[in-house]
């Protein structure tokens, strides 16, 4: 039998908190493992235990093993030498972390969705503080973040940091990939914590069904009872066209996501910094979430450097309907939080509704009224999301209550 190799990892300057590897599966000769870290002094010996004990875990026991390590953690040496052993021998399908039992924080079908700052998959750099940005959740990318030749990699690092990092109070949520690989994917991620699956592309409520019914196989087979929410994405003059469809496609379904890249590339013009060009599709999507009864999230606002331009495409998005915005970089979240935050304008009104509301079911009365204006449910249904984001945020005391009487 010849050798078989197998490599993963960046080298070099883009190797921050991440590793190199080469593993060579031999015949005879036992284990050889070549370890060049900048960590060296202080952690070279556990890495090297870890090492051979990840090697003994995959029934590997004649291997030449090359590590370039520029301070990867556990979890990461971990991903890296599964997916270098799967590439050396296909046969190979063991997971290097032992089973975890993780606490998450709670995942409502109603909770906020006012950002989600993307991770690349394959980029744990990017995850190990995420947690500290306070996004209300974080996608972790198996899609466009990830070139296809490193699809099997950021598998193993998504999966194991589902795993392992503490993103604090956030949301965890995973974007898989289109079709077959995305189906695979969900093999990888559902076992473990994650709460909510983006669908990219999506043009039909048959794809949607078919990651909810690809999560339920999977809940069943390892005993999963947390449920998974999904949020398919809208990129395409089809997908807009089909967006109540999608919208109401299944339970699990929580909101609709615009992705306006694929979008303006199928409109055939290309993206404007006023969005003039997405304002149809933009409304088709908030009117198909309010039918069904489901959050609206707009797309990313991709000019990093421009806060005052994030500020206006939220309150533009705002205006519009949504409830909340994609982000691409931590300093995006702050000023995205705040444009989206009620004014005191609006937690006034709102308040006066839910009173209003209040008052009128304690007299048994069916019809609500403000003044001489009738308020009908979806009124107070959002006069009531603004009441909980005001309390959430520190505009308004949990007792407005009684501070109001």
């Amino acid at each position: 039998m010849c050798a078989m190799r197998g490599e993963v990892g960046p080298r070099g300057q883009d190797a921050k908190s991440d590793c190199w590897m080469s593993l060579e599966i031999r015949e005879s000769g036992g284990v050889e493992i070549d370890l060049k870290s900048k960590v060296m002094v202080m952690y070279g010996e556990s890495i090297r235990s870890q090492l051979t004990e990840g090697l003994k875990t995959l029934g590997i026991e004649n291997a030449k093993l090359e590590v370039e390590d520029a301070g990867a953690v556990p979890f990461v040496l971990d991903a890296r030498l599964e997916t270098a052993a799967r590439r050396a021998d296909s046969n190979i399908d063991s997971d290097l972390l032992p089973p975890l039992k993780v606490t998450l924080p709670p995942s409502a079908r109603d909770r906020f969705r006012r950002s989600r700052l993307y991770l690349p998959g394959n980029q744990p750099k990017m995850f190990l503080n995420a947690g500290l940005h306070g996004a209300d959740a974080y996608i972790l990318d198996l899609e466009d973040a990830v070139a296809p030749p490193e699809k099997d990699a950021a598998r193993a690092i998504v999966r194991n940091a589902l795993r392992t990092v503490d993103f604090g109070k956030a949301e965890r949520m995973v974007r898989i990939n289109q079709g077959d690989r995305g189906l695979e994917d969900l093999e990888w991620i559902i076992p473990h914590p994650v709460q909510l699956v983006l669908i990219p592309k999506v043009e039909s409520p048959e794809e949607v069904q078919a990651v909810e019914a690809g999560i339920a196989e999977i809940a069943e087979r390892c005993g999963r009872k947390e449920p998974v929410w999904l949020m398919p994405i809208i990129e395409s003059t089809r997908g807009a066209y089909k967006a109540l469809e999608i919208a109401e496609a299944c339970e699990s379904i929580v909101a609709l996501a615009v992705g306006l890249e694929d979008y303006t590339a199928d409109l055939g013009v290309p993206r404007s910094e006023d969005g003039t060009e997405s304002f149809w599709m933009r409304g088709q999507i908030v009117n198909a979430c309010r039918a069904a009864g489901i959050q609206a999230i707009d797309t990313v606002y991709s000019d990093v450097a421009n806060e005052e331009g994030l500020v206006a495409s939220v309150m533009e998005a705002k205006q519009l309907g949504f409830d909340g915005k994609g982000c691409i970089h931590p300093r995006q979240i702050r000023p995205l939080h705040q444009a989206f935050a009620p004014t005191p304008a609006e937690v006034d009104k709102a308040c006066k509704i839910v009173r209003a509301f209040e008052d009128a079911e304690a007299k048994g009365l069916g019809v609500v009224s403000l003044g001489s204006k009738m308020i009908d449910a979806p009124v107070v249904k959002r006069a009531l999301h603004t009441v909980e984001m005001a309390k959430a945020i520190g505009k308004l005391a949990e007792n407005w209550r009684e501070v109001e009487a």
